[in-house]
This record gives structure tokens, sequence and C-alpha cells, in this order.
């Protein structure tokens, strides 16, 4: 099924109505005016409103035809079509662990006990992982006491730890190369009725993770607009873009590919010239950069408990247990599913690329160990010297 777009209107603008009624009422006066016995006038009539390839013979491309034309130009038509997207199946959202937050200030280990009683009580620790700010476990049992969350670990470890949810978003799955860039918002704005913030809001709200078309852009008032619609324009900053390009990379030599934009921080997959799918990420963050550069998937593995620090006094430990969907590319770098992250299309990692638990589900389907994984900046503002560039992580 199509996907449809949001917030767009669907709407034959007023003016291209009254341009058609003043062209028809130009014609009519000049009929009844003239002279007795003069030829009846026989010029072309106005061509029927359709967006004409090329210019028409025998009929007048004004008014509606005309401005039908124009769009087709920029990929608008009238009624405006939907992207030929879907998303992927839902079920790939759900995780295939449960998950549960360690609350306790980054400076305090979290001790684990052998029985509940014991981490209730807070008696006779059996272990405990490290101090850190991010730290994940994953859990086969839970129990309230004292209406306060305790988890039981695989290994069987008790401990005090709260079930975490996680973004159930998805991407788009694509039947056919669409014929414009599209995008999605990465938070709720409207949309204006021309580039600048001079032009006034139009519409609804437009909510995050709302995927829209993209049909051309304009600079104004030192930044970029995208329009999404007739009449409706957002200025670049809410909105990550991918541009369809389904030639492969130079180097790709089996005509399967993922693409990593930095600059705007989605990913798409295409197969033998064909976009199949496009999601957004999380690259990444200064000084932690994802290396720009073709790569290969070297390993993949359904589950990996990822954790590490890069300062010297390792205050940014993290522990992530049961990192989902797990794709290695360049050393410690991976694609995977990131349970940890409410929101998409901002750099902030160790230099893996995350995803959603979903569109990580999706990806490790498609993906096979020796494809292709090409990382870049369109911007030029990642650092390129591999100097600079240490294993990397989560």
């Amino acid at each position: 099924m199509l996907l449809p777009v949001k917030s767009i209107k669907r709407i034959l603008p007023s003016t291209v109505i009254l341009a058609a009624i003043a062209l028809l009422a130009w014609a009519a006066p000049a009929r009844a005016q003239a002279p007795a016995g003069a030829e009846p006038y026989n010029g072309a009539p106005l061509c029927l409103p359709e967006a004409y390839p090329a210019a028409p013979t025998g009929c007048l491309p004004l008014g509606p035809a005309a401005q039908l034309r124009e769009w087709a130009k920029t990929g608008l038509s009238y009624p405006q079509n939907p992207l030929p997207a879907r998303h992927p199946p839902a079920e790939l959202t759900h995780s295939p662990v449960y998950i549960a937050k360690i609350n306790l200030p980054g400076t305090e280990p979290a001790k684990l006990y052998a029985t509940l009683d014991d981490a209730v009580n807070g008696t006779n620790p059996v272990g405990s992982i490290e101090a850190g700010k991010l730290r994940y476990v994953s859990f086969v049992d839970v129990q309230r006491v004292n209406d306060k969350p305790y988890v039981m670990l695989k290994s069987g470890a008790w401990m005090r730890a709260s079930p975490a949810a996680y973004s159930y978003f998805q991407g788009l799955l694509f039947d056919r190369n669409p014929t414009s860039s599209f995008g999605w918002l990465v938070d709720h704005t409207r949309a204006r009725s021309a580039p600048g913030y001079a032009s006034p809001e139009v519409g609804e709200t437009i909510y995050r993770e709302t995927a829209v078309p993209i049909y051309q852009k304009v600079s104004q008032d030192g930044t970029d607009w995208y329009q999404i619609g007739f009449g409706q324009w957002i200025e670049r900053r809410y909105i990550r873009q991918v541009v369809v390009n389904p030639t492969p990379p130079q180097g790709v030599d089996n005509g399967r590919w993922i693409e990593v934009n930095l600059y705007e921080q989605t990913l798409s997959v295409y197969e033998n010239g064909r976009l199949l799918f496009a999601t957004m990420v999380a690259s990444g963050g200064e000084p932690f950069y994802t290396r720009p550069g073709l790569f290969k998937i070297q390993q993949k593995k359904p589950l990996e408990t990822m954790q590490g620090a890069f300062e010297a006094d390792r205050s940014d430990f993290y522990y992530l247990e049961d990192v989902p969907w797990t794709m290695y590319f360049d050393q410690a770098r991976a694609l995977h599913g990131a349970y940890w992250r409410a929101w998409f299309g901002y750099a902030g990692t160790h230099g893996c690329v995350n995803l959603s638990i979903g569109d990580s589900a999706w990806l490790y389907q498609w993906a096979n160990e020796g494809d292709w994984v090409y990382v870049w900046d369109p911007s030029g503002q990642t650092p390129t010297d591999p100097a600079l560039y240490t294993a990397g992580g989560a």
C-alpha cells in the first residue's frame, strides 16, 4: 500500500482558478463584439489542464495547463502523489530481549546480588557493574518490592533497575525509486507559505518523524528552505533529507550497498539500481566521528554486549548489554539497534551508526557479511585523516 504524506494539502491554488476564469472572460467578449458579417473566431482553445511534457500543438498551454507544467518540472503533481513507500512490518520493532536501565548516579557502581531479598536489603553483593552514565542490562524476570523494580539477569543475579521503553520509529520501504527527494522531520513545526521567516505559517503542525517529499530547495534568510507541497516550505534544520542516487559508489562490485550520509544523518539501502529502504540514524559525534570511506560488513551478531570508555578518567564509561542486530564494518564501528536512543537524525555516538530496533532488524535480515557500506559527508565537515580515528565504539 502507498504511504500517505501527512499534512500535505491537496488543493488547487486559487490563483490558477482565477487565471483560467480571466482568460475565459477575455475570450467571450471578443467573440460577442465581432462586427456583423465578420468570420467567427476560430483561434486555438485552451489546453486541458495537464502537465504536458512538451509544448502542445492545437491548443494554448495557458492557465491551469501552464501551472501544472511548471509544477511538474519540480516533481509536483495535482493531485499530489504520495511517496511510493510503506513501513516495514511492525513486528520488527519488538526487541529480542527485555531491557532495563540502571538509574543510579553515574558515579556509583551498580551492585549485583544472588537473591531478590539480598537485592532489596542491599546485603551480600556478589559483583557489580562499573560506574557510568549510560548503563543498560537485559533481564528475564522483574519483581516490584516496595513499589521499586528489581530485575533478574540471564546469569541469575538480581539488581535494582527499571524496565526501559525505546523508540518505535521505522524508516520506509520503497516499491520503486521516488521521483523526488524526501526526508523526515526531526522536530514539530508548521510550514510557511513561501521561503523565509517573514512568510506566514500555514496548515497544521507537522510532527517529528513525519516523512515528507522535497521538491526544491531555495536559499532565503541565510538558510535553505525545502518545498514539501503546494505553498508549503520548511527550513532545512527541521528536515533530514535523502537524495536518491542509485548509481553504485566507486568500488561497489555486486550491486548491493548501504549508504550512510553523515551530514543528513540518514541511511539508504540500494540493490541493482533501486532504492529499497531509507531511514534516519545517529552517527559518531565530535570527536568520535564515524569514519568516511568504503567498507564491508565483517561480522553480524544478533546480540552483542558493548562496554568501554574513551576519557582517561573513564567518566564516559558505558555498559550496554545485548545490543541487537549488530553488523561490524570498520573495526569496532558497527551498524546496530540502539534501545537507549529516543531520537534519530542527530550525531552523538562513539563512532557506531545507531538505528531504531525496527530498522536495525530489517537491515540485519537484508544484509550479508561482505556487503558494502559507503560512509560519506557531502558537506566535507567530517575529518578523513585516518590518524584521527581509533577503533570506535557504540
